[in-house]
């Protein structure tokens, strides 16, 4: 297609000089999308408003919720979301597959080390004092053989796209991630939105994704138990994302648990059930290192279970993700994410890191206050974009307050240029317009190391705005990945269909 040819909705969508997820420069689709755009032009624009707002009534059906912290009305929110999918060729994201799983497996080794012999440190590959003084080092976990050797079970690796286009991995997100539940719900929507084009495209399935993490979590258990019973432990329905806990155990056909709902015994976990105890073989925690265990670590914690690291120390009880994990999640470690790499593994990373100035080295610190105006500041164990500093939307003041704060505590910042994040179609309103996303694939390691394929786009819905992050403005597209070896044209998109009754979205089910 050519840019002649596009018509109705996105004749006058424009790129801006961003990458687009969509088209090209000259506005031409890129491999994969000409059916979906086809298909969108093809739609009067009362019926593609008719379908987000579908859409919208089933997730508000649905429940999909998060609560912002902080936020004085304690509301729960509906996380919005756009009906115009992300499409990725599965060209491109087989590379972006073998990435993850190559990161994957080199944090892995990374946090193992760190808690055993700590080669790496001793070969100066990262400097001993960045360890000792990471939230997420746990010097509790030294010595601890997490169970078949795997220590980061579930990651959510934030990916974004340079100035180039090209995927560069943003950070990584190995204690609890979210959003996986978000995307399944997505995908529920946008099957019944755009059943024709979904069927046609012949898109990646994620629906297998709970079974995977299922199988997973059983893989984990200990080796006498042949039956093991998992369960998902939550901090409880104020937590952000509950929505998430439920949803996930639900799917998985799993209890969701609080911590009251456990005890230790004879460093064995039980569950409370109206048939009396039942023995807990392995649990996917929700809760960060720190409210796990009060007799471990914090001890004020009213949300962990007493005695559980003591069981799992002993075989009795698997988690996931392991306890410890955190080091690998500090922000100032990532930068080192590329050297992690090249030692375990003897290989260049195949996603590259995106340019990162540690503000605890003296030169790139200079650097970073010199240039507060320019560069994004992030602290070294915040997420939702919290704690961060915007340098090109900044006032002086803010500078100035960021400039003390680096000064004070180096170590807990870090520094990366501005990038210009990718866009992709949006609805707005009733226009089309580009907006700034990022992608979080979701990584299930276990016997084997499982990409979903796509995952979660995020989607910065304020116009001009870089922060996708869902507390702050943010929403979300289902994620597309397509064959590029299919047929591109609207004649496929009526074959591949056949005329049937039509569906609440108006087009056939």
């Amino acid at each position: 297609m050519i840019r002649g040819e596009i018509t109705m909705h996105l004749s006058q969508y424009t790129t801006d000089g961003f990458h687009d997820e969509m088209f090209t420069e000259e506005l031409s689709p890129r491999p994969g999308v000409e059916m979906a755009v086809q298909h969108i032009n093809s739609l009067d624009k009362d019926d593609l408003i008719r379908r987000q707002e579908a859409a919208d009534r089933l997730l508000l059906q649905m429940g999909i919720t998060f609560q912002v912290y902080g936020d004085g009305d304690g509301k729960e929110r509906i996380f919005p979301f756009d009906i115009i999918p992300r499409i990725i060729a599965d060209t491109e994201w087989l590379s972006l597959e073998n990435g993850l799983r190559q990161r994957i497996y080199a944090l892995n080794q990374f946090i193992d080390d760190i808690y055993h012999d700590q080669k790496i440190l001793k070969d100066k590959v990262i400097p001993e004092e960045l360890i000792h003084s990471c939230k997420g080092f746990r010097k509790e976990c030294m010595g601890l053989n997490p169970p078949r050797g795997v220590w980061c079970h579930i990651t959510g690796t934030d990916l974004v796209r340079d100035g180039d286009g090209r995927f560069c991995v943003l950070e990584d997100n190995l204690r609890c991630p979210s959003g996986a539940s978000y995307v399944l719900e997505n995908r529920m929507v946008m099957k019944q939105t755009f059943p024709q084009l979904f069927n046609a495209l012949s898109v990646q399935p994620v629906v297998d994704y709970p079974s995977r993490m299922l199988e997973m979590l059983q893989y984990l258990a200990p080796e006498a138990v042949t039956s093991p019973t998992v369960v998902v432990l939550s901090p409880g329905v104020y937590n952000s994302a509950y929505f998430e806990h439920s949803f996930l155990a639900q799917q998985m056909g799993v209890e969701l648990v609080e911590g009251r709902d456990l005890i230790v015994s004879d460093d064995t976990v039980y569950m409370r059930t109206t048939k009396g105890f039942h023995r807990v073989d392995v649990i996917y925690r929700r809760l960060d290192d720190d409210f796990l265990d009060p007799t471990v670590f914090r001890p004020e914690s009213m949300l962990g279970v007493p005695g559980i690291i003591n069981a799992y120390l002993k075989g009795r009880v698997a988690l996931a993700n392991a306890p410890g994990t955190g080091v690998a999640d500090d922000k100032v470690i990532y930068a080192y994410v590329p050297k992690i790499i090249q030692y375990y593994l003897n290989e260049d990373p195949i996603i590259p890191n995106v340019p990162t100035y540690i503000c605890g080295e003296k030169t790139a610190r200079e650097h970073v206050l010199a240039n507060l105006d320019k560069l994004v500041i992030k602290p070294a164990n915040e997420s939702g974009g919290y704690g961060m500093l915007m340098g090109t939307r900044s006032t002086e003041s803010e500078r100035a307050r960021f400039a003390d704060l680096i000064q004070a505590n180096p170590r807990n910042y870090i520094a990366q240029p501005t990038l210009s994040l990718s866009r992709a179609p949006t609805l707005i309103g009733r226009e089309i317009e580009g907006r700034h996303v990022d992608l979080r694939p979701y990584i299930l390691y276990g016997e084997s190391i499982y990409v979903m394929p796509g995952g979660l786009t995020r989607v910065a819905l304020r116009k001009g705005s870089l922060v996708v992050n869902s507390s702050q403005g943010g929403g979300s597209k289902d994620t597309w990945v397509v064959s590029t070896d299919k047929d591109g044209s609207v004649d496929a998109l009526t074959a591949a269909t056949a005329p049937q009754q039509s569906s609440s979205t108006g087009e056939p089910a």
